[in-house]
């Protein structure tokens, strides 16, 4: 008969073995007493979601040097701070993330509320991100549960129920494990293992300290768990991207309506996007010229659908006023301001 799976087995794991993050206090150091940042926390958690360590560990640093603490981000132009997330995606997290440090500036004195009820009342902050929050930087022993810990809990009891179905009796999984001692080190010990040793691919199972206790192990199944439900096919959608350059070199941008896909950002000025299926969109420039169209296309996928964006240039002169969007001064653009479908066309129009 196996042995049950313990957290001081994995705890023990973890502390030879945490990965060295620049959001995380090691294990050694928070033996000694010392807290990691609520703040940093926070940042990292609305950073990771959907995003990989490797891709948020630049920008984590670039945010946290710019604006150390939550005031400071709270006092920064919208502008700045979307410029800053530009190429990271999933765009509505920067929004939240101003309104969040906004709330917790003027709500809460500056300080991330403690107390994980409290947590849930933030913009952006959801169950996941407040467990997170509770446990790694208030130690509080909340169940943190994200695609790492569904993998490391699906094999662990050899749960063949496919996602998203299986995610209750995953969490429940996940909270009968975790402890009432050291739950912030603990959540991250389980990342961790999911991270570097549960891999969704070739798993290490002979590095495992969870390896004796694991039900998929033992059958041989580790490989194929957790299973996924079939996702629909994403449709794609067609639109055209303007690039008008003014004779003294100025880009002619503009920054997307509020709500809905890539809001508040800087981009350029173009159609609706359109599924393919449904109709075609029409030709709106946003100033007078004669455009050319770009060979080529430039392509982008979404969370939901695939995106094909025509591309058109034109040079316009200086007294040409544009019918939507504002002229850019040469000095004043930077490509890397703009998300990454946005930098796409302009590599596209750059040839």
């Amino acid at each position: 008969m196996r042995d049950p799976a313990k957290a001081s087995d994995l705890l023990d794991w973890y502390d030879r073995h945490a990965r060295d993050l620049p959001w995380r206090v090691s294990p050694a150091d928070r033996a000694r007493g010392v807290m990691p940042d609520p703040y940093r926390i926070w940042m990292s958690e609305i950073m990771l979601q959907q995003t990989t360590v490797a891709a948020v560990k630049e920008y984590f640093r670039a945010f946290t040097e710019r604006w150390p603490t939550v005031g400071a981000l709270a006092a920064a132009e919208d502008a700045e701070v979307m410029a800053a997330w530009a190429g990271l995606g999933y765009y509505a997290r920067a929004r939240n993330l101003l309104k969040c440090a906004r709330v917790v500036a003027k709500d809460y004195g500056g300080t991330f509320p403690a107390v994980h009820d409290e947590l849930l009342k933030l913009p952006g902050v959801g169950p996941y991100t407040a467990a997170a929050i509770s446990a790694i930087a208030f130690d509080d022993a909340q169940t943190v549960v994200d695609g790492n810990v569904e993998r490391v809990m699906a094999r662990l009891h050899d749960e063949h129920t496919p996602l998203p179905a299986a995610k209750p009796v995953l969490t429940a999984y996940a909270a009968a494990l975790t402890p009432s001692e050291r739950p912030g080190d603990y959540a991250q010990a389980v990342m961790d293992l999911g991270a570097t040793i549960c891999t969704p691919k070739r798993p290490a199972c002979g590095l495992c300290p969870w390896r004796r206790s694991c039900s998929a192990w033992a059958e041989g199944t580790a490989a194929e768990l957790p299973k996924k439900s079939p996702k629909a096919r994403k449709p794609v959608r067609r639109g055209t991207a303007y690039l008008a350059r003014r004779v003294d070199g100025a880009w002619l941008l503009e920054t997307r309506p509020e709500k809905g896909l890539l809001g508040g950002m800087l981009g350029w000025p173009g159609t609706d996007w359109l599924d393919v299926t449904v109709d075609a969109p029409q030709e709106a420039p946003p100033i007078r010229a004669e455009w050319k169209t770009v060979a080529g296309e430039a392509r982008h996928t979404f969370t939901h659908f695939h995106l094909i964006l025509t591309v058109k240039t034109a040079l316009v002169p200086m007294e040409r006023v544009p019918e939507r969007g504002a002229f850019v001064e040469l000095a004043d653009f930077s490509p890397s301001d703009l998300p990454t479908v946005m930098r796409k066309a302009f590599d596209l129009a750059r040839g």
